[in-house]
């Protein structure tokens, strides 16, 4: 990013061995607000590398049943796809993103502890303060969600002695870090839209997805939530809390009544767009562009793939996609016909020329949701959608059940969508299945629905490799923690 940020430490989760990892000096920087800004967005920069953005989509949308991918391809995929759980310690995918979670753990405490008491504006001190806090908890969460109890890192590493730490004692000591770091950031933070970084209603959406995934995931009798010592009705209280603030107390973000509005990559400031990566084809090295529209694309002879609008005109696609994910006819099938999630955000096919006058059938379902019509080679400014102001709506819907406040903000993604309002008069649990359902259809594809399936205890029920893989659903409940993090780590038991 910047020359000399070169010099700060890039130590990771403890894979000392892997590169020549540099430590900064505190004589020689975070003397100027310009200098800690730049550490701050060296921090945000660990999430943009190939290693950790692509694996939000291996690692969350290969385990389910809504992809599947080339039989070709490496880096752990067909593993994963497959549900082979005892190789999954040796994984690639898994390997990088924890790495380069816990990179992005340790920039962010490198922010916090040299900010803090620096000479620097309160103001500017606050906001880099707060949303270094915001991604300390972000990674925390994502590393939650994915391995269960992990090692916390709460000071920065500066030597490899430090790196050595335990895990967690159980899952609520590291809920409860993710919740204190993340109400802090949304205190320290003011609502400030910047594409690729974080503001205050980043923070308030994090923590309702915190408390939603709790309370779901104790009250299915999910593995180690089970034991996580609070009150289900008190979750859903605070996910409806947080929720309700990001959908009421703020004008800056808001529902967007246009699908592909929400997916135009032109637009990374649309309404909906609450926290996404910073990509853009712009970006000089890899980590800076994106080519994630590559993996969602097949290769057809070189030649552009066009996706007719509702409109009447056509949007044009890559011309060398990688062919990499595939989606399933199992998912498809699960969208009715009507619903524009379906008919207009995804195809069986594409045409050949700007005209719409020459069709070519593919042999799998094609998504509309990552594509970039001014792509550059393989460069592409198509980034992950990490926070969307609809998936608030539904956490919101899902946590107060079915009140009329609930039945709105679900009537209003299925409406969007082009489907009736949903069946009134539910109870509590019928309710909330039906959101859930909601959601794997209105964020398919976005790195989420392995997420959702393991807060309720369906992975196994709802994907057909998982089930013939043998895997029990406590083993799907978490990935293990990758072999390489256990040898480096001797306090990892």
């Amino acid at each position: 990013m910047y020359i000399y940020m070169l010099s700060i430490i890039l130590l990771g989760s403890c894979s000392l061995d892997e590169e020549p990892y540099g430590f900064y000096s505190e004589d020689n920087f975070y003397k100027t607000a310009e200098d800690a800004t730049s550490s701050l967005l060296y921090a945000y920069n660990a999430a943009t590398h190939n290693e950790y953005a692509r694996s939000i989509f291996y690692i969350n949308e290969l385990a389910t049943e809504s992809i599947d991918v080339k039989g070709e391809e490496g880096f752990g995929a067909q593993e994963i796809n497959k549900w082979d759980y005892n190789q999954f310690k040796q994984n690639e995918q898994l390997e990088l993103f924890y790495k380069y979670s816990y990179i992005g753990i340790n920039r962010a405490n490198a922010v916090i502890e040299n900010v803090v008491g620096s000479n620097i504006n309160e103001d500017v001190k606050n906001k880099l303060v707060g949303e270094a806090l915001f991604l300390r908890a972000w990674n925390y969460f994502s590393l939650a969600t994915m391995f269960g109890r992990v090692p916390i890192h709460k000071e920065m590493i500066k030597t490899a002695d430090q790196a050595q730490a335990p895990l967690v004692e159980n899952l609520n000591e590291l809920y409860s870090f993710i919740i204190q770091d993340a109400s802090r950031a949304q205190e320290y933070l003011s609502i400030n839209r910047s594409v690729g970084r974080a503001d205050k209603v980043a923070a308030q959406a994090l923590l309702a997805k915190v408390y939603l995934t709790m309370a779901s995931a104790k009250e299915s009798n999910v593995s180690l939530y089970r034991d996580i010592p609070r009150d289900v009705k008190t979750m859903y209280d605070s996910a409806a809390y947080w929720s309700s603030k990001v959908l009421t107390e703020q004008s800056t973000y808001k529902f967007d009544e246009n699908l592909l509005n929400i997916y135009d990559v032109k637009h990374p400031d649309g309404p909906e767009h609450i926290f996404l990566l910073s990509l853009d084809k712009s970006g000089i090295a890899e980590g800076n562009f994106s080519s994630i529209d590559k993996l969602f694309m097949p290769y057809k002879d070189g030649a552009m793939l066009y996706f007719k609008n509702l409109d009447g005109t056509y949007t044009g696609a890559t011309n060398r996609g990688w062919g990499v994910f595939k989606i399933t006819e199992q998912f498809a099938n699960t969208f009715a016909d009507n619903d524009l999630r379906k008919s207009t955000l995804m195809s069986k096919g594409f045409y050949k020329d700007a005209n719409g006058t020459n069709w070519q059938d593919n042999d799998y379902w094609l998504t509309r949701k990552f594509i970039d019509p001014d792509f550059v080679g393989e460069k592409s400014s198509v980034k992950p959608f990490l926070i969307r102001f609809s998936e608030v709506a539904l956490i919101y819907a899902e946590a107060v059940g079915p009140t009329p406040e609930g039945y709105n903000w679900l009537n209003k993604i299925r409406n969007r969508a082009g489907l009736s309002a949903a069946t009134a008069g539910m109870s509590v649990s019928n309710f909330r299945n039906a959101v859930v359902q909601e959601r794997y259809w209105e964020l398919a594809y976005e790195g989420k629905h392995l997420l959702d399936l393991r807060r309720k205890g369906r992975v196994t029920q709802t994907n057909p490799h998982a089930l013939s893989a043998g895997v029990t659903e406590e083993q799907a409940s978490f990935y293990p923690i990758p072999q390489k993090e256990i040898d480096l780590n001797s306090l990892i038991h």
